[in-house]
């Protein structure tokens, strides 16, 4: 969960390709040296194994993306194959009798044969159809829509939402779930898209089994392995699924580079060569950002002059009803606080708070005040890859801390109120943002979390301490449990509902400006916004290790405009 500044140059342009109106010349493919892949992958033929996705809605563009592998030798990650040009075309219909946009894209093993493009020339608020040729084969049919006109008032939006999606730990039936949906606009994933571990370090439970086992068969370091790695999750199934029914809008974690990343290194980084060494955290997080910008269907910003290379956090909006905000909560932060005993609780309290640490960094800071700002979106949406509501464990029984510190983070073993890792951990910030809410009488701030494993509903109270009833919120924050890696339930052992039932009733009553907890469940959320109230739909499954596990909704909540206040609601929307 953190991260680091890097020299990398971009490498993936989304300008790649040529576009022209619908009454441009046929699509154009050259041949590749070499035999052809004999081995189809599911959703597409043997040229496109990986799938397409699209991503980044805006109204009059969204980003394309597939990867092509040209020849047998052109595996991800392999540096071998030939280059070629891919076309692509975009329709206003499934059989393509309506085209509107097409061109060709050029591709090559510098850039893993991975094709991504930012199709412009779109009317707002449109389901369009999109595919790719190479040498006479076509890929499966994508569909993605337009964001609504920058003017205009939707009635509603209506998003998927996910996180922490370990393809060690068990089958991605969330991502199953929503596919079969046909009421979406887009899907939010908001982080931890797939994991660094090698087998046998983070798998299906406490004693870390593998359901399926992560290929390369070792930690990702090396850009090859990242790259192998982003290739075989965009292999599942179920995934190249919901890729392809609907755009998505991506923020990463810490996983998507190594564990409790920061700005300058990691938890799970050994630096150094030699035996046990992993080398240069920042050649390794700049490997990492590079296959992420190849394989992601996501606008990568290389012009912010941040010197990072790869700017993530960034705007989309749906008209006037709504704009999401995507964070970056790895790449600026500072090392979190080390809270190992004998860790005196002032000096804790004091380094949480020092106004010289940071978890967005100063430029991110100033966006994200301008983005809560804004006059014309009424909610501001934060995808927020960390949680940002306070959390006191202080009064969970000594033998539970462990484990909920696997599931949430960072926990000094004492159960002082810090979860480190989060904003928790970054305290002054947190008082900035909510500050800044305050001074500025901004309403409908609608935080939408991932990264802890497990579900909840939040006010975001100005004072801790204040009375929820009579006290002011900033506003609300919804956390999605998540797709596949562990909880309370898994890492304890115990049944379904039992241990966390405890644990759950504990903190909601220390913290009592939180309304719902669930410890135990994996499984996606569906949030729905109109111009009276968004809420949050939580859906779960059965046990991820049953490839045709059930899906059904748990819980749903919801805030009315204008309110900041969490309220319980008997029924999912429709």
């Amino acid at each position: 969960m953190s991260t680091l500044r890097s020299p990398l140059r971009r490498r993936t342009v989304l300008a790649g390709g040529t576009a022209a109106g619908a009454g441009a010349a046929a699509l154009v493919a050259t041949t590749p040296a070499g035999a052809a892949p004999s081995a189809a992958g599911p959703g597409g033929t043997a040229y496109f194994r990986h799938g397409v996705a699209s991503g980044d809605p805006e109204p009059d563009r969204v980003v394309i993306w597939t990867r092509v592998t040209p020849t047998a030798a052109s595996t991800p990650g392999s540096g071998k194959g030939p280059k070629i040009d891919v076309g692509w075309e975009v329709s206003r219909d499934r059989s393509f009798s309506s085209t509107v946009r097409r061109g060709t894209f050029a591709t090559s093993a510098s850039r893993d044969h991975t094709v991504k493009l930012d199709v412009g020339g779109l009317k707002p608020a449109t389901w369009y159809f999109y595919r790719f040729r190479y040498r006479g084969s076509v890929s499966r049919v994508g569909r993605m829509r337009t964001a609504p006109a920058a003017g205009s008032s939707p009635g509603h939006l209506r998003f998927g939402v996910v996180s922490c999606a370990n393809l060690q730990a068990g089958w991605f039936t969330a991502y199953r779930g929503l596919a079969k949906r046909d009421d979406l606009h887009a899907v939010l994933h908001l982080g931890d898209y797939l994991y660094e571990y090698g087998p046998g370090q983070y798998g299906y439970g406490s004693d870390n089994v593998d359901i399926r086992k992560h290929q390369p068969a070792h930690e990702m370091v090396s850009l090859a392995d990242y790259r192998q790695r982003h290739a075989q999750y965009k292999r599942d199934a179920d995934l190249q699924d919901l890729h392809a029914k609907y755009p998505w809008i991506i923020t990463w974690d810490d996983h998507e580079v190594t564990n409790d990343q920061w700005e300058a290194g990691a938890e799970n980084h050994t630096a150094g060569g030699g035996q046990g060494g992993e080398g240069n955290y920042l050649q390794r997080r700049a490997r990492a950002h590079r296959a992420y910008d190849e394989w992601m269907p996501v606008r990568m910003d290389a012009t912010a002059a941040l010197g990072d290379g790869a700017r993530l956090y960034r705007r989309l909006t749906f008209g006037t009803l709504a704009e999401i905000s995507m964070l970056d909560l790895r790449t600026y932060r500072d090392e979190q606080v080390r809270t190992a005993a004998p860790t005196p609780v002032p000096a804790l309290e004091a380094e949480v708070s020092d106004p010289d640490r940071t978890l967005l960094g100063r430029r991110q800071m100033r966006w994200l005040k301008e983005s809560l700002s804004r006059q014309r979106p009424q909610w501001k949406i934060i995808g927020n890859p960390v949680m940002i509501a306070p959390v006191t464990f202080a009064a969970v029984p000594q033998d539970l801390l462990t484990p909920i510190n696997d599931v949430t983070g960072l926990l000094p073993d004492d159960g002082l109120p810090y979860n480190v890792d989060q904003w928790d951990g970054y305290t002054d910030d947190r008082r900035e943002v909510l500050a800044h809410i305050r001074d500025h009488q901004i309403k409908d701030a609608l935080f939408v979390t991932g990264d802890i494993h497990s579900g909840w509903a939040c006010e975001l109270p100005y004072d801790v301490g204040a009375d929820p009833v009579v006290g002011d919120s900033a506003g609300v924050e919804f956390v999605c449990s998540s797709v596949t890696s562990n909880n309370l339930k898994d890492i304890t052992g115990t049944p379904s509902r039992t241990t966390s039932v405890a644990v759950e009733q504990v903190i909601m009553a220390n913290n009592q400006h939180i309304k719902y907890l669930n410890f135990d469940d994996h499984g996606f959320s569906v949030l729905d916004v109109t111009a009276k109230r968004a809420q949050m739909d939580w859906f779960i499954i059965g046990d991820r290790a049953d490839k045709q596990t059930t899906v059904r909704h748990t819980a749903s909540f919801a805030t009315r405009t204008g309110t900041g206040k969490v309220i319980s609601v008997d029924r999912p929307v429709r």
